[in-house]
């Protein structure tokens, strides 16, 4: 049984779940793919994953709908949200959502490493005040 770190990832685009879930693999971290909220909701649980790399669109709920709910069921789990709009509006939207990043495609592989490793202190730091 694996003890590497849980993260989900939900992008409605096929090759980008891919790239990430390898670029996690790469990381040493264990990743769970899901093409929309919807299949993420339905495999998730309060504490399961260190973190959630999710993109802005998606089909049907949004990466910012999706990080408003989770506020309210698991407030805990840190959100890096990931776009190809680099636009001054959406970005202040997303920063407005206050998500632990934000991140513009093409992501860059360190700076993506960097945000992981701060979702794992602010997991472990909020499993220990349990």
């Amino acid at each position: 049984m694996s003890t590497a770190p849980l993260f989900a990832v939900v992008d409605d685009d096929a090759a980008m779940r891919e790239a990430l879930a390898e670029l996690l693999e790469v990381f040493d971290f264990d990743c769970r793919t899901y093409e929309g909220s919807e299949s993420f909701w339905a495999d998730h649980a309060p504490g399961r994953f260190a973190g959630l790399i999710t993109d802005l669109n998606l089909v049907g709920e949004s990466g910012l709908q999706l990080q408003q709910r989770l506020r309210l069921i698991d407030p805990a789990l840190p959100v890096i949200i990931i776009t190809a709009q680099s636009d001054p509006g959406t970005r202040a939207r997303i920063i407005a959502s206050e998500p632990m990043a934000c991140l513009t495609k093409p992501i860059d592989a360190q700076a993506l490493r960097r945000h992981l490793d701060d979702a794992l202190v602010r997991h472990a730091t909020s499993r220990d005040a349990e």
